[in-house]
């Protein structure tokens, strides 16, 4: 696997930390998925579960999604590869499905991501809403970070199982 991570700062102001630590974590999922073939990245981790590497990167496209532009800006952003009646299709419907459209799905989202919330205060409030509450993008950049740590785990599971690769 290619790493090219740059590690978060050790002492950094708190929009530098927030930022630099969701990148990591962006470019963590990048590392557990390099090199690998279609057929390897659609591979499912295990019994019942339908997550695979590729399902992974749509769920975070998803994510990425619903964060800077449904929450974040107010947008009326309709999902990509799920719905109410398929409420897991970002996991679950991987057999057509184009390997390098999802990339580039997940890496636009990850750059109108970063286009947004690079210059907002961290104490701005979204458009949207969360449970029926304002969330601050303070509150979306850590739990962003909180949901790629959360599923790097298991991209760690999933290609250790593919082809022994470990690493961080």
């Amino acid at each position: 696997m290619t790493d090219k991570r740059i590690d978060p700062p050790f002492v950094a102001d708190e929009r530098s930390m927030l930022h630099s630590w969701l990148e990591w974590h962006r470019e963590t999922l990048e590392v557990k998925c390099a090199g690998l073939s279609d057929e390897q990245l659609r591979l499912r981790s295990a019994e019942p579960s339908s997550i695979s590497l590729l399902g992974l990167v749509r769920h975070m496209a998803e994510v990425e999604r619903s964060w800077f532009r449904r929450v974040l800006g107010g947008e009326e952003a309709a999902p990509f590869y799920y719905s109410d009646d398929d409420p897991d299709g970002d996991f679950d419907n991987l057999g057509s499905s184009s390997v390098e459209e999802a990339f580039a799905t997940w890496r636009a989202e990850i750059a109108h991501a970063r286009e947004v919330s690079i210059t907002l205060p961290l104490d701005t409030i979204g458009k949207g809403q969360r449970r029926g509450k304002d969330v601050s993008l303070r509150w979306i950049l850590i739990h962003m970070i909180e949901e790629y740590a959360r599923h790097n785990g298991h991209a760690d599971i999933i290609r250790e199982r593919i082809d022994g690769a470990t690493g961080d």
